[in-house]
């Protein structure tokens, strides 16, 4: 004898019904999208302006770090060319004194040999100047950087060290012609020579040093 279900399992339940779940709509005035719209505008304003900020920050950091480079380059080169100064006075020295004497002309030129020494024993230039951080700065644009006058002035400075140190060259020149070794020549030498020295770097030694105490003041203050 089968066994009867109960009524309410024999007979699949019913699946109760869902109420869908109404959807709500949020209603915004035109004021609020106007103040959404306004952050918005303002966050990305103060982004710009905090870039450019820090972008002038690092800016201006690397340029005192130029302009300072640059001024510790003059007071070494400064320094250098004071002490080349008094070497060539005494170079222009010893070639006056070989000019008044015969004996000492036979010296510096004798067997074909043009021998420097008893007129520049340190050679013919005495110390060597600096451009590394002026070249670093051009290259750096630092000409829209720092006002004109002081551009000028740093631009004239280091081309005169270029033609103060040129003189070895011209001194070369008259020292490796074969026409100096000729002993009847050695006065017209020693002349061409000290007017080399004279030229190109001596008479413009006290200039070169009163620009490099301005340019240094003047880079002071840009610092």
């Amino acid at each position: 004898m089968e066994e009867e279900l109960p009524e309410e399992q024999s007979a699949a339940s019913p699946k109760p019904k869902v109420e869908p779940i109404p959807e709500v709509y949020v209603l915004r005035g035109w004021k609020e999208y106007v103040g959404e719209s306004l952050l918005i505008i303002f966050s990305v304003l103060l982004a710009l302006i905090l870039t450019e900020y820090f972008n002038y920050l690092h800016e201006q950091k690397d340029t005192n770090e130029l302009i300072s480079t640059i001024r510790n380059e003059l007071i070494t080169n400064r320094k250098l060319e004071g002490e080349q100064y008094a070497y060539q006075l005494k170079v222009l020295k010893s070639i006056d004194s070989a000019l008044a004497s015969p004996e000492m002309q036979k010296k510096i030129v004798s067997n074909g040999e043009f021998h420097l020494n008893y007129l520049a024993p340190a050679g013919i230039l005495y110390r060597f100047f600096d451009d590394a951080a002026w070249e670093v700065a051009k290259s750096h644009n630092i000409s829209s950087k720092v006002d004109i006058q002081t551009i000028y002035m740093l631009t004239h400075i280091y081309a005169d060290q270029e033609r103060v140190m040129k003189v070895e060259d011209e001194v070369a020149k008259v020292i490796f012609s074969p026409e100096s070794r000729k002993q009847e020549n050695i006065r017209t030498t020693l002349i061409l020579i000290r007017d080399s020295y004279k030229g190109w770097a001596v008479d413009r030694a006290s200039g070169l040093l009163y620009q490099y105490d301005q340019a240094i003041k003047a880079l002071a203050s840009e610092n």
